[in-house]
């Protein structure tokens, strides 16, 4: 019975270790998803303001591909 009891401890110590790094995992992606938003929140908000061009090479041929954004919003002035 005494080994019956360690056991027990054991394997709720194990579970606690698990949920506590799933919850450090969840904080790290809320953080991540913060990041993320903060840069897709800037880049609306540039794109709407004026024009903005990207510029990517094609991984396969190589060749440059540009891609121009533009808003709806007139422009002031």
């Amino acid at each position: 019975m005494a080994l019956e009891d360690n056991r027990i401890p054991a394997t709720q110590a194990t579970s606690d270790v698990a949920i506590e790094q799933l919850s450090k995992r969840l904080e790290m992606l809320d953080a991540r998803l913060d990041n993320l938003d903060s840069v897709m929140t800037s880049l609306v908000e540039r794109v709407m303001d004026k024009p903005l061009t990207l510029e990517v090479v094609c991984p396969k041929c190589g060749q440059p591909i540009e891609v121009n954004i533009t808003s709806s919003v007139r422009m002031r002035g």
